[in-house]
């Protein structure tokens, strides 16, 4: 892990490395700021979205099963 982030800090100069992380913060500042906009909005028109993330997960599955079954 040290000689990943020796890398990484002989890569950039100390103003990109700070610019960065300057950056990283805002938008994640930003992105916080602005879901807490929109959150009213996701509540009325994205309601029910959890049944499709649970469809997309339950296919994903079972497709994970159908290569196990046809595999052996």
């Amino acid at each position: 892990m040290f000689n990943f982030v020796e890398k990484i800090y002989n890569m950039f100069t100390s103003g990109q490395l700070i610019f960065a992380g300057l950056f990283f913060v805002a938008f994640i500042i930003a992105m916080i700021y602005a879901y807490g906009k929109d959150k009213a909005l996701h509540n009325q028109f994205y309601k029910g979205n959890y049944k499709i993330l649970l469809g997309f997960f339950g296919f994903i599955i079972i497709l994970f099963l159908i290569k196990i079954f046809f595999r052996h």
